[in-house]
């Protein structure tokens, strides 16, 4: 598909990418074929019985080992279906996060970690049942202006990255629509998928070239053993361009896709599903407003029927690298408002959740703590939660805070159940899924008290909020307790600004 533009339906016939991207995809395949490791789980099931796994996590500039220890020490525990890892490739060198996102090679050698460490990264999730996914920069490279050296060593200018692309040969967009050729309206999809974002300089992802540099680079992932990919900046690619460049690998190959929403903007998610799932950013912006006004009571039919994708296709969350920075959504800095809205994504049964766990910042370019060379230092979680005070740098590890570890348990207990016995009453909203589990929400600033139907056994019962991961222990509960009577009601009084849920896997005997 030719998109227009400078360089735009270039060839290259002078170079031979296509063929060692063809001898790699295969070799990628073989070794894959040949892998023992645990059955892919990161795919959203249409049919999720009790124990199913579908949640994720993006580790934000978590370095390759603090990510293997991680899965091996609690994701794995946890129940975590599969982590998302920052770009792995070579890019310029700076503190600031976002020079991770401006690729000067595809070599695996980053601030993160080398080739070795991330493949050693990758099997020790394995090991422990976690799937690994690499966020992918397909859409541009750098955005400096200057030439200069990356990470690796290797040399580059804004277009011209020896042994991958020249703008000489045709493997840039120059839109000519605004200064320097960045984006000027999202209303023309030309302009989005043709001109720059910010500078970066933008791939012609219509040429034959710059679709095989790009699936050979992800095959080489794949052959590293990752289980699938985050496209990054995906609206800015041409959707059958994408498609093109993932129709040679594998076909168990995950994808996600970011997709920004915009209202009347050319390009929407819905355009993308054909290439894989997609997140649904206006999930999380509506999430903070119902969250914040304290309308829980909306949150009835809270998914396609308001217009957001099909839930099978469909990755929610609360926040991300960008909007936890730009104010579009919940961040770890709302502290019980954040927790509240991670439970409520992770007790409705539209779409996959992926929790987000980053460290404090200020100001929002900031990168993570650095050692002198400029590598990424080790994660340390230490003591975290909703009520601690994060210093610049501090990681905050919202994923093992108790009430979003204690939900994921909560998730998996009750599989594809049902919404049943729904409640609502302004800042108030509860429900039970099928016989298997129970939650209540409260985003009002007074205790909610009333007696629920929870659709569970009668039996006494302990609060995953409050317990977190492991509610129970030694037949005693880990945080409160709930006593659920002979005809299913329970007498609970939720906290403001908070919730109770409750699950048959977390019932004393």
């Amino acid at each position: 598909m030719h998109r227009g533009g400078a360089g735009s339906g270039a060839e290259l016939s002078h170079r031979t990418p296509i063929a060692a991207a063809a001898a790699l995809i295969a070799a990628s395949v073989t070794l894959l074929a040949g892998c023992s490791g645990p059955a892919p789980a990161v795919r959203p099931a249409a049919d999720r019985p009790a124990g199913t796994h579908d949640v994720g996590v993006e580790l934000f500039q978590w370095n390759w080992d603090s990510i293997a220890r991680e899965c091996t020490d609690n994701l794995g525990p946890a129940g975590i279906a599969w982590v998302l890892a920052s770009p792995p490739n070579e890019h310029v060198t700076g503190p600031e996060w976002w020079t991770s996102y401006q690729p000067v090679s595809y070599r695996v050698e980053s601030r993160l970690g080398t080739r070795d460490q991330f493949a050693s990264m990758v099997a020790t999730c394995h090991e422990a049942g976690v799937d690994v996914l690499a966020d992918a920069v397909l859409n541009h490279m750098t955005g400096r202006d200057a030439a200069g050296v990356g990470w690796a060593e290797s040399s580059h200018e804004h277009y011209d990255y020896p042994g991958l692309y020249s703008d000489a040969a045709g493997d840039f967009h120059h839109c000519g629509r605004g200064e320097g050729d960045d984006i000027t309206t999202y209303r023309a999809a030309f302009d989005v998928q043709n001109c720059e974002l910010v500078n970066l300089a933008d791939l012609a992802t219509e040429t034959t070239h710059v679709r095989g540099t790009l699936t050979a680079y992800l095959a080489d992932l794949l052959s590293l053993g990752v289980d699938g990919f985050r496209i990054d900046a995906a609206k800015h690619i041409a959707a059958a361009d994408l498609a093109a460049i993932l129709a040679p690998l594998p076909p168990d190959t995950y994808v996600v896709q970011e997709v920004i929403r915009g209202s009347r903007e050319a390009v929407q998610p819905e355009m993308y599903t054909g290439n894989g799932d997609v997140f649904e950013f206006g999930f999380a912006r509506e999430l903070e407003g119902m969250v914040e006004s304290g309308t829980m009571s909306v949150s009835e039919g809270f998914g396609e029927d308001w217009g957001f994708l099909p839930g099978r296709v469909a990755r929610t969350f609360v926040d991300n690298h960008d909007t936890e920075r730009n104010g579009e959504t919940l961040n770890y800095t709302d502290g019980a408002e954040y927790v509240l809205a991670n439970v409520l994504t992770l007790a409705l049964p539209y779409g996959a959740p992926v929790l987000y766990s980053g460290y404090a910042f200020s100001p929002g370019d900031d990168g993570p703590a650095q050692d002198a060379s400029g590598r990424v230092e080790d994660a340390d979680c230490g003591t975290v939660g909703p009520a601690e005070r994060y210093a610049d740098g501090d990681w905050v590890c919202q994923h093992r805070w108790d009430a979003i570890a204690g939900m994921v348990s909560w998730r998996s207990a009750v599989g594809d159940a049902p919404l049943v016995n729904s409640w609502t009453r302004g800042d108030g909203y509860a429900f039970s899924r099928g016989e298997r589990g129970f939650v209540a929400m409260n985003a009002g600033d007074a205790p909610l008290a009333r007696r629920f139907q929870t659709g569970l056994a009668s039996g006494t019962y302990c609060d995953v909020v409050t317990g977190g991961s492991t509610p129970t222990a030694a037949e005693a509960c880990s945080g409160d307790a709930v006593e659920v009577a002979a005809d299913g009601t329970a007498s609970l009084s939720v906290p403001p600004v908070g919730a109770v849920a409750i699950h048959v896997g977390a019932r004393l005997s």
